[in-house]
């Protein structure tokens, strides 16, 4: 079986090359995305990096050069602000040009990497299905163009699974924890509203696993929402983190309506004067004041999906790298 990962010089895309080099159906595994890092290369004689724009279709159909049975498009502009056009053309040109080389391979499986942002409505969601109504407006553009990735999926008539992890965390992350210890490294965090939330944490073991399980199933043509599906209080996490690389843990409060108002008030003074992403963003706040939870049973059901790393050792895995890499 031969494998095209996208996105795979990334946090998840790396991992999930690593973890189906193990796979010994999979014969050869094409590994691309737009830069290269030696901390995110995997060594095997399985696998052939190719770097570029898969907005680019002529490279699109460089990668389908030899027969290609799954793609898993991991790749994708995952940023809480910033206008549509670049979210339009990462997030959907790059599904276009692959949907239709797949098609022209007649590929066996598209396993489409999603995200829980299309579901959020800046309020409390507890145990979110996969079936559960999605907002009339999406929360910002990154929501809107991966529903409309989604969505393109759907009409394809390809053999797809859409896989919707929740807050990937472990070893190799570069996106929610380090965001965050900068801000409190630079005195700028705070508690966004009650500090009470509850949220799922996934470790990106358990995510790739969900991966591997998705190439396999004869449950195709379905979403499915991947988390540990054991909540915890996201700022009593976010402090143990903080403690435990020491740094001070956060203790000031801001109500959830202040910020909301500081973080639209920034968002227009960013959108005026240039697109460069502002300190505090309305989606940013939402996901950190607000309770967000899956309900994983249908993955549990269908995709035999079980979490054998709990977050609290993903939590420990990741501090020990951070820990190793340093600021870098």
């Amino acid at each position: 079986m031969n494998v095209i990962v996208t996105g795979a010089t990334g946090f998840l895309g790396s991992r999930m090359v690593e973890h189906l080099v193990g796979e010994t159906k999979i014969n050869r595994i094409l590994a691309t995305g737009r830069k290269f890092s030696y901390d995110n290369k995997v060594s095997s004689k399985k696998v052939e990096y190719i770097l570029g724009d898969l907005t680019d279709a002529s490279f699109v159909q460089q990668l389908f050069s030899f027969h290609i049975d799954v793609v898993i498009n991991c790749a994708s502009l995952s940023s809480p602000w910033g206008p549509y056009k670049w979210f339009y053309d990462a997030n959907i040109i790059t599904q276009k040009n692959l949907i239709l080389e797949s098609k022209k391979a007649t590929v066996k499986r598209f396993i489409y990497i999603s995200s829980p942002s299309i579901y959020f409505n800046f309020q409390d969601t507890i145990n979110v299905r996969e079936d559960t109504p999605l907002p009339k407006r999406m929360a910002n553009n990154y929501a809107k163009t991966k529903w409309m990735a989604e969505c393109m999926l759907y009409d394809s008539n390809l053999p797809f699974v859409v896989l919707r992890p929740r807050a990937l965390i472990g070893r190799g992350d570069t996106v929610i924890m380090p965001r965050l210890i900068r801000s409190s490294q630079e005195g700028k965090l705070r508690i966004m509203g009650a500090g009470l939330n509850m949220v799922d944490l996934t470790p990106v073991s358990n995510m790739v696993e969900a991966v591997r399980l998705a190439i396999f199933t004869p449950h195709i043509n379905e979403s499915y929402n991947i988390s540990n599906g054991e909540p915890v209080f996201l700022w009593q996490s976010v402090n143990n983190i903080l403690s435990a690389i020491d740094l001070a843990p956060i203790k000031k409060k801001t109500s959830y309506p202040l910020l909301y108002m500081v973080a639209w008030l920034m968002e227009f003074k960013a959108k005026i004067l240039n697109n460069t992403e502002p300190v505090l963003t309305r989606y940013s706040v939402g996901v950190l004041a607000k309770s967000f939870t899956f309900d994983i049973r249908k993955a549990k059901e269908k995709l035999n999906y079980q979490a054998s790393q709990s977050t609290a050792e993903a939590i420990e895995e990741f501090i020990t790298w951070y820990k190793e890499k340093g600021d870098a």
